[in-house]
């Protein structure tokens, strides 16, 4: 881990993405015929990948990942394309009717097209994923696009999974979030989230326990540190629809700790009003999934059998260190983190582990989890393996040629030390620090010439960590350790601060800012102020409200407008610290908070909000000329705590994605409604419960051709009650919820989470629907499915023909806006 400084650290950090990058690409691609040749046989449209690579076979036989005698099943399993599998998302309100409908149908129609051997069932839950939540298939992808006779159950999963209610993850990758053993209330970070399942995964988990109109108090900030992979992970996490997440850009290693220090300006002081009550952002629980090689991936990558060397493991080690490391200097004290790869290479899994456990000096833990998720095959971590390079097999450190010590590090060892001498100081670098703790380049007389070649055998419990192969569960192969913090890290003196868990430092000097990484104290200006050319250049501007390429704003001079003021820093480096209020990330809009008065209280007056739902506060946009505001976001209050942390702090983090689209501006004929903004879809089953005007409750048979025929007349709904009301509501923005009995109730509907809504747009003469043709179409199949359900049980009675809408007419007069849904 040589010198080199911000820069060295930079540079090779944009070398290793760049060749991280080129291992993952998309190896389905069919390559394009040549257009030059009229022979068809000689230029096929597609060729099936060579899955063999000599030099993995070697690598993966020597370092023994499985027996000698399973080798051949290993291999066998690992050749074939990968099964697919999904996840129904629990908190969605169709999750049981998801679960019956695959139990109840798909199970049943599709047994006879078992074509996988050992495989019983077409579709089967996943025994170890807690309540037949998670679903394997006998198919690979490619066969559920190409099988006719599965187009039902294709059209099911794209259907469900883009409306959010399911999300199709290979198998293995469900199961780290597992292990971290989530609770509402806590914080977590997932530190390089894209493409976002395990991201919304851990959303699941703390909306789990809790009610329509209630948020929990926890949150999720997912990081990531590429930005066309961020835009992807909102695009994933936006199905969620929750105001608990957090999307930022950074690089992992470097990841912000948004510690209060009194050299900072009050935000006060700059007309910021700030009430945040943590005073350092740390975690209860670190995801710390980070980049690897990805061999584990070969079943649904096999591309990655032609680009597989051992260079790929090597060349991330160092950088898999640092992440994981700045993953334990946020962790709270008690706290977990799970550190997890998608290879089955030691040197990015038991080594990385293993270092981190010698860093640590006894602060950090592995846990024991082989009582968690019995039904889950699994196998335990290795104690001794060995390095390769350059065709050569390498024992231990003493065994690498001085001229590649650079590259291969004692880290990469069982043992992780430079040498075998066991004194107190025999591995001391000529400056006094300890090489092995650092992984600082000895000093050559540190290597005193030796043949003993023995294997080195790691004495860290590293059994407890877990690997997962192909062949035990028909999956593909991963690697997970989990890790628990029971004290601080040497350096990192902590005190609890008044409001409870949250601890702040108290050892560091009025003039410094210092931030742990690698487990070493080091003086940061910010550690995320470095230009990274990929996160904060020009070209690579990020939608900063729904996740696609932002167009540049029109009010935006092209200068940086931020506010800046300058904090001294460390008197060794000199210079000042720039303190930036707003604006601080090219390309980024800032965050702001929400307070104008009029058009909250417009908003409240017209849907006629209880005054229990926390929207003061609560409120941030992306633009801060309040009559240029398009889009309202709805944040919880510990998205708020770290918000306005971040504030105080000079904007450290950058975000690129917060909280929950709440209202939209209306325009067109929308600019005639007393109030301009809309109830946004994805924030109406939050404030839902809190509405006390401009609702409607409609009849299962008027709520259905609504949907069918996205726009109604008043004349031609079917019950005249409802009729009447929709007529005398203001025009605007409305909300329809679905009563569950034929007759409409006159008394309001008590809101749960069976309870079925959509926004609608109230005209002159008819009502529109303001939902996708997507949502339109889910929500009608639902219907339609309960409909049957509860004739057949005598519970709702008979629907007939009769009760049909009149014949629509297609010159209706009526007045949708521009967001309403088109008739199909």
């Amino acid at each position: 881990m040589g010198g080199g400084g911000r820069e060295g650290r930079s540079y090779r950090s944009r070398t290793q993405r760049k060749h991280f990058k080129q291992s993952r690409e998309n190896v389905w691609k069919r390559p394009k015929p040549d257009p030059s040749s009229t022979d068809s046989t000689d230029n096929p449209a597609w060729q099936p990948f060579a899955t063999q690579n000599p030099s993995f076979d070697e690598y993966y036989k020597e370092q023994g990942i499985v027996a000698t005698e399973e080798w051949d099943r290993f291999i066998e399993v690992l050749r074939k394309p990968l099964p697919a599998a999904f996840r129904i998302n629990s908190s969605s309100q169709f999750c049981s009717d998801l679960r019956s409908q695959l139990e109840d149908d798909f199970m049943k129609s599709l047994k006879a097209e078992v074509t996988e051997e050992g495989e019983v069932d077409a579709i089967r839950p996943l025994p170890w994923y807690p309540n037949n939540l998670a679903w394997h298939s006998s198919f690979s992808r490619m066969q559920l696009r190409k099988n006719q006779t599965l187009e039902r159950f294709h059209e099911f999963l794209k259907l469900e999974n883009e409306i959010g209610n399911i999300t199709r993850q290979e198998a293995v990758s469900m199961v780290p979030p597992l292990f971290l053993d989530v609770q509402p209330d806590h914080f977590i970070l997932d530190m390089c989230a894209a493409p976002g399942s395990k991201t919304f995964q851990l959303l699941e988990i703390i909306y789990q326990s809790t009610t329509p109109g209630v948020l929990p108090n926890g949150m999720v900030i997912a990081n990531d540190l590429d930005v066309q992979r961020c835009n992807l992970l909102i695009h994933q996490t936006k199905r969620m629809c929750t105001a608990n997440l957090i999307v930022t850009n950074h690089e992992a290693q470097h990841f912000p700790g948004c510690r209060k220090n009194k050299n900072f300006s009050s935000a006060s002081d700059k007309g910021i009003e700030t009430e945040s009550n943590i005073g350092q952002l740390l975690f209860d629980r670190v995801l710390c999934d980070v980049p690897c090689s990805g061999d584990g991936t070969l079943r649904k990558a096999p591309d990655i059998w032609r680009k597989w060397n051992v260079g790929l493991g090597n060349g991330l080690h160092s950088l898999q260190v640092q992440i994981a490391m700045r993953g334990i200097s946020l962790l709270k004290v008690g706290g977990r983190m799970v550190y997890s790869t998608c290879s089955m290479n030691p040197i990015e899994n038991e080594a990385v582990v293993a270092e981190i456990l010698r860093k640590c000096g006894g602060c950090v833990q592995l846990v024991d989890v082989s009582s968690e998720l019995p039904q889950l095959v699994r196998r335990p971590g290795l104690k001794k393996w060995k390095a390769r390079d350059k065709g050569v097999w390498l024992a231990s450190y003493k065994d690498v040629p001085k001229f590649r010590r650079t590259g291969i590090v004692p880290s990469m060892f069982p043992s992780g030390r430079c040498h075998m001498d066991t004194t107190n100081d025999g591995d001391k670098h000529e400056n006094g620090i300890d090489a092995n703790s650092i992984g600082l380049q000895p000093v050559e007389d540190a290597f005193p010439s030796t043949d003993n070649l023995d294997e080195e055998v790691c004495d860290l419990p590293l059994e407890l960590c877990m690997r997962l192969v192909p062949h035990d569960q028909n999956t593909g192969a991963f690697f997970i350790a989990v890790l628990q913090k029971v004290s601080p890290l040497p350096g990192q003196e902590t005190n609890i601060s008044p409001q409870g868990n949250m601890p702040t430092r108290n050892d560091a000097p009025p003039n410094q800012i210092k931030e742990e990484t690698d487990g070493l104290e080091v003086n940061m200006a910010d550690g995320t102020d470095e230009k990274d050319p990929e996160g904060s250049s020009e070209g690579n501007s990020i939608d900063n409200e729904d996740g696609a390429p932002a167009e540049p704003d029109p009010l935006s001079s092209g200068k940086d407008d931020s506010v800046e003021t300058e904090v001294p820093v460390n008197k060794e480096t000199g210079g000042k610290r720039k303190l930036q209020m707003q604006g601080k990330w090219r390309g980024v809009d800032p965050v702001i908070f929400f307070k104008d008065e009029t058009i909250i209280n417009t908003i409240k007056t017209f849907y006629g909000i209880d005054d229990s739902f926390p929207l003061d506060g609560h409120l941030v946009s992306r633009n801060s000329e309040t009559n240029h505001v398009k889009r309202i976001y709805y944040i919880s209050k510990s998205v708020k705590d770290v918000l306005e942390l971040n504030i105080q702090v000079g904007q450290q983090l950058k975000i690129t994605s917060v909280g929950l689209k709440m209202f939209e501006r209306q325009t067109s004929q929308g600019a005639n409604a007393p109030c301009s903004f809309r109830i946004s879809s994805e924030g109406l089953p939050v404030i839902l419960p809190y509405i006390t005007k401009q609702i409607l409750y409609a009849s299962p048979v008027d709520f259905k051709h609504l949907l069918q025929y996205k726009t109604i007349k008043f004349a031609d709904f079917v019950d005249a009650e409802f009729r009447e009301k929709a007529s005398n509501l203001m025009m605007g923005c409305c909300v329809m919820v679905l009563s569950k009995g034929v007759k409409v109730s006159s008394e309001p509907i008590q809101v749960d989470a069976s309870t079925i809504a959509i926004g609608c747009w109230k005209g002159r003469a008819s009502l529109s629907v303001m939902v996708t043709a997507l949502d339109c179409q889910e929500l009608l199949e639902r219907l339609l499915m309960r409909m049957d359900t509860e004739k057949d049980n005598s519970v709702q009675g008979n629907i007939t023909e009769t009760d049909e809408v009149h014949h629509m007419n297609d010159n209706s007069e009526s007045e949708k806006p521009e967001n309403a849904t088109t008739s199909s």
